[in-house]
């Protein structure tokens, strides 16, 4: 005998998952081209001065002439990841799944490649949109050993970007959600890696990472109004490309980060 299963009317429906009617219909409003403006203006000057809170961000400009409220710049520092890391108040404590592990790069003699690699995640703008960015860095040579762009702040997309390479001694990161996540610790933990967490408002704990996203977008992504996702995974990976095998560092006794990352001499021009 066939069953007829009696179809639940959508009201019923929005009731049995707490949500309302309006929500059920509503479809989310595309990124204008004014709001995407103001965000990129919002990341150069981060990236100028990371220290700068939602309170200095909406003065700076002002000082230009854009007049932007603290709750809108609030948002939008959500939206695009961005936090001051001058040091604040600890008013609130890391929920018990995500636990916080200590700094231990501290006065660290880090002489080798593989001993230390460090991540962290950066805004990318587009012409009609924005992604995130992910990337590990090897500490003792500055090679970008991978990297991955996604639509999400996700975990999902960090953990994918650990891949080709010997793994570490220690994966350095800082405290965002992403990186204390179950998904993405658990991942270092089984392979025998030691955790260390940047300090919160601690500037200096992720510094090379940070300097690759300034050469990045001042050298690369600043220059080009990437028109999607594509276009912007091959810009960015032909400066990784040049930034490892072609771009010489002063630190690095001019080498590239390649040939430091390999032991490769530098050879006399």
């Amino acid at each position: 005998m066939i069953q007829v299963q009696e179809q639940i009317s959508l009201r019923r429906q929005c009731e049995l998952l707490a949500v309302s009617r309006s929500g059920l219909y509503y479809e989310p409003v595309g990124t204008s081209a004014e709001e995407l403006a103001l965000m990129r203006r919002i990341d150069e000057i981060h990236l100028e001065w990371p220290f700068y809170g939602s309170r200095k961000l909406c003065e700076s400009l002002r000082n230009e002439g854009t007049f932007v409220n603290r709750k809108h710049m609030q948002r939008l520092m959500r939206l695009m990841g961005l936090e001051s890391v001058a040091p604040k108040p600890d008013t609130s404590k890391p929920h018990p799944e995500h636990p916080v592990f200590p700094y231990l790069l501290r006065n660290l003699a880090i002489s080798q490649p593989n001993q230390v690699w460090a991540t962290d995640i950066t805004y990318i703008p587009m012409a009609h949109g924005f992604a995130y960015l992910v990337a590990i860095i090897d500490w003792y040579s500055r090679r970008v050993l991978a990297w991955r762009l996604s639509n999400t702040l996700e975990s999902a997309f960090c953990v994918e970007a650990l891949a080709r390479f010997p793994k570490p001694t220690i994966f350095n990161t800082d405290q965002g959600s992403q990186f204390t996540a179950e998904a993405f610790t658990s991942v270092l933990r089984g392979a025998g890696i030691t955790i260390s967490m940047d300090g919160r408002g601690r500037c200096i704990d992720n510094v090379f990472v940070e300097r690759v996203w300034r050469s990045l977008k001042y050298e690369e992504v600043f220059l080009h109004a990437y028109k999607d996702l594509d276009e912007a995974r091959a810009g960015i990976g032909r400066y990784f490309e040049f930034y490892n095998l072609v771009r010489p560092h002063q630190a690095l006794g001019y080498r590239t980060p390649d040939a430091f990352y390999r032991g490769v001499a530098l050879t006399a021009a």
